[in-house]
């Protein structure tokens, strides 16, 4: 006899069903410092010893191309919280505080105004101007989720581990290594066979098997509060990390970086991805913020830039996919470079090739291993790529093929068989650079110029910024061609103090086959704007008239400029050689 099921009966278990489909997932961030994916067990590193890490990527997704948009926090930091990259807010320089429109709105801020409890634990360093702790209802050591007002009650909590920071292996902190010497590690060709290096090496191995046993930590508290198969869990760093030519710079080493993301059985109908499964699929961290929205079935707002990778409103990866490169100034250095890569190709573009690629900021000099690196430098002990990294480069462009040289050894740039890739690779960076408005077209000392009655996202963003034009200058004065000496002398007397900049750093630039244009400056030394006059003063002193430059920036060190300013004089003079070392500013 056929059972007959109540009509009650199955008008309940359909809304069951139907609520646990719309159910919200939790959602966990674990978020360490300062290490490429190239540390990890389950990243391919056989003298790695991350067991817990290793299991959740046996469990979950592995992305094998994710990409920290800028090499360093900071910066990286205010493109996840945003879902927008940096450079198109304004928040590219290290520890700058600049204001971003008042409209935008952080992810976190989002998910508390959909019901989300939202915690961090503890870091925050957005690098915008306010209250870092204003975007959650908890930021703070005891933040957490066990904290939210009840269990029904959905949570997205951020825990950032320190435990693998670069500091971490600071002079001031001489643990041995425990468990593997400094003969036994693995050397990558990019590196200086040091003693010194060798033993950072063996002590940062250390160091993240420290950091993978707090992830450890925090997946069994999720576990034995019963929340394991409600919540979705991410894995990934702040960027790359830790040694010379990691962390600060656009190479593999400083922005490619672990993300792993385990999806509960309830919830994988959200990706597209199955359990214990790697994707080449790039993401990068502007995508994070409209795939945490996606996954909490939250409308991504049209402001964010990045492309959501899973949840309801997953978007396919288009066939051209790039990921945006940034690094600007990082603490005490100025510095421009910008980078894109398709996972197989890599072109960055340094739009300051004057400048020594080494060191990047003078806070890294705390590691033993970068101390060594530059000793052995002044004492002529280097050769090769070891030597040149602390020289300005062969020319403004690198190239790299990143199958056949995963350590980013060789450029090809120069080569032939490669100038329609290059091409290629050029005009897409200045295409991405226009369509993103970025900010960094614009020297830090002249935002609030620009930003007079705007931030400085809003007046780079505003249609009647010449965005195109500056951008088309930035890249001639980068190419250091005598053949755009003509341009860049048109571009000194242009009513756009942008333009002058860009004129004068040119003229710099190109160092002696810029003297039929040292006449030219001469108006700029008197400009209204001290970064124009600076880099005029310098591009002067390049050219032999060295009197003239150093009696304006003498000059200008005792004129009432802004910090950022008062910075970029401080880099010029100690360019000069005017002073040896750049002393602690306001801007810092």
């Amino acid at each position: 006899m056929k059972k007959i099921i109540p009509i009650g009966l199955l008008l309940a278990a359909s809304s069951i069903a139907a609520a646990e489909q719309e159910a919200r997932p939790n959602i966990l961030w674990i978020t360490s410092e300062d290490n490429s994916s190239h540390w990890l067990g389950c990243y391919g590193n056989p003298q790695a010893k991350t067991p817990y890490i290793d299991a959740l990527s046996a469990e979950g997704i592995t992305f094998d191309r994710a990409y920290s948009n800028a090499p360093v926090c900071a910066v990286a930091r205010s493109t996840i919280l945003m879902g927008i990259h940096a450079p198109t807010m304004g928040t590219q320089h290290m520890r700058s505080r600049h204001a971003i429109p008042a409209d935008w709105q952080s992810h976190a801020q989002l998910l508390r105004q959909d019901g989300y409890y939202s915690t961090n634990n503890s870091k925050t360093d957005y690098n915008i101007l306010g209250d870092d702790r204003a975007h959650w209802h908890e930021s703070s050591n005891q933040a957490h989720f066990r904290n939210r007002p009840n269990a029904e009650t959905p949570f997205f909590a951020i825990f950032n581990l320190m435990e693998s920071h670069e500091s971490s292996l600071f002079k001031n902190r001489p643990l041995a290594p425990r468990r593997l010497t400094p003969d036994e590690v693995d050397l990558p060709p990019y590196l200086p066979d040091l003693p010194e290096i060798r033993t950072d090496i063996a002590r940062y191995h250390d160091r993240v098997e420290d950091m993978d046993a707090r992830v450890g930590e925090i997946l069994a508290d999720l576990e034995n509060a019963g929340l394991a198969d409600t919540t979705i869990v991410f894995y990934y760093s702040d960027h790359g990390g830790v040694l010379p030519r990691d962390k600060r710079y656009l190479e593999e080493t400083g922005v490619r970086v672990p993300l792993v993301i385990r999806i509960p059985e309830k919830f994988q109908h959200l990706s597209p991805f199955g359990p214990d499964e790697r994707t080449g699929e790039i993401v990068t961290f502007a995508d994070l913020a409209p795939t945490l929205l996606s996954l909490a079935g939250i409308p991504v707002p049209e402001n964010m830039q990045g492309r959501p990778f899973l949840g309801t409103n997953r978007v396919e990866p288009p066939g051209d996919h790039i990921a945006f490169l940034f690094a600007d100034r990082f603490d005490e250095l100025y510095r421009m470079r910008r980078g894109i890569t398709d996972g197989n190709w890599k072109y960055i573009r340094n739009f300051t090739p004057h400048l020594p690629l080494a060191p990047y900021s003078f806070y890294q000099f705390g590691q033993p291993g970068w101390v060594a690196y530059r000793e052995a430098w002044e004492n002529g002990d280097l050769e090769g790529i070891h030597h040149d990294l602390w020289h300005p480069p062969a020319g403004s462009e690198q190239l790299h093929d990143l199958s056949a040289d995963p350590w980013e050894t060789k450029n090809l740039a120069g080569d032939p068989a490669h100038a329609a890739r290059l091409a290629e690779f050029r005009e897409r960076l200045k295409t991405t650079m226009i369509a993103k408005r970025d900010t960094g077209v614009v020297p830090e000392p002249l935002f609030p110029t620009i930003a007079a009655t705007s931030t400085i996202a809003g007046a780079v963003g505003d249609d009647d910024f010449p965005m195109r034009e500056l951008t088309r200058i930035a890249f001639l004065a980068s190419e250091g061609d005598a053949a755009n000496l003509p341009a860049l002398k048109r571009a000194i007397t242009s009513p756009h103090p942008v333009a002058r900049y860009w004129a004068a750093l040119g003229i710099r630039i190109l160092a002696e086959d810029g003297a039929p244009a040292a006449d030219a400056l001469a108006p700029l030394l008197e400009d209204e704007h001290s970064v124009i006059r600076t880099t005029a003063a310098e591009a002067l002193h390049t050219l032999g008239d060295r009197k003239t430059a150093s009696d304006l920036l003498i000059d200008e060190a005792s004129r009432d400029i802004c910090d950022a300013s008062m910075l970029h004089l401080l880099n010029t003079l100690f360019h000069t050689g005017l002073i040896n070392e750049i002393p602690d500013t306001p801007a810092q």
